[in-house]
């Protein structure tokens, strides 16, 4: 089973890249943090409240999560808009560090490489958690300021302040968590992606692969 798994802080360029990676290794891609969105949705809907625990825990046992490609189901319920709508940006991190939650999320990320024989996972603990035994491990950074701007830029309708405030609210949960917080793995590869283009970044895990493939090649 091939895996790469590609972490890091919000803004750091992890989808993109992580999808475009996958596309060129022919495997398929997930992303983790789409099933914790779903997750804070699935409680906002119900008229739950994300911080409570068990309910949170509750939620993601129960629900029917299908997260492809492009489109991210809950209950037969198309809600790939939804899951990045401001009342989930705002509970995503609080249902993330529920230590239950992560506990089921990550079950059924592992079950989902083995389904597909492997994957390119993204998220901020697949090479800590989820697969620590990964074939390569990526931790995506970027200076905050044009992490801000990117996320500015792909959510339209919000300034960069207000942008810039969520991503540092984010990061110091995300990092300060004490189930699964984000970190870099000790044998992970950091790659900064501020200034680089997409196919850059690509290019650059793509050698780091055929390193990694020689080395461990017959000699």
């Amino acid at each position: 089973m091939r895996v790469i798994a590609i972490d890091g802080p919000a803004g750091s360029g992890k989808s993109t890249v992580a999808r475009a990676v996958a596309q060129r290794l022919h495997l398929r891609y997930l992303d983790t943090g789409a099933m914790y969105r779903a997750v804070a949705f699935a409680v906002l809907r119900a008229g739950g409240d994300p911080s409570d625990p068990d309910l949170a825990a509750r939620t993601a046992r129960e629900i029917e999560l299908d997260v492809g490609l492009d489109v991210v189901m809950v209950d037969g319920m198309d809600v790939t808009s939804d899951i990045r709508e401001p009342d989930v940006n705002q509970a995503v991190s609080t249902v993330a560090a529920n230590a239950d939650v992560r506990r089921e999320l990550v079950a059924r990320q592992r079950r989902w490489a083995q389904t597909q024989g492997g994957g390119v996972l993204e998220g901020r603990d697949i090479g800590t958690v989820v697969f620590p035994d990964a074939e390569l491990k990526i931790y995506l950074t970027a200076d905050p300021a044009e992490r801000a701007r990117r996320r500015a830029a792909e959510a339209g309708d919000l300034n960069y302040e207000a942008v810039a405030a969520d991503i540092a609210r984010r990061d110091a949960i995300d990092t300060t968590r004490s189930a699964d917080p984000l970190s870099e793995a000790e044998d992970a590869t950091v790659v900064d992606t501020t200034g680089l283009t997409i196919e850059e970044v690509v290019d650059r895990i793509a050698g780091l692969l055929t390193t990694t493939s020689r080395s461990e090649g017959p000699v």
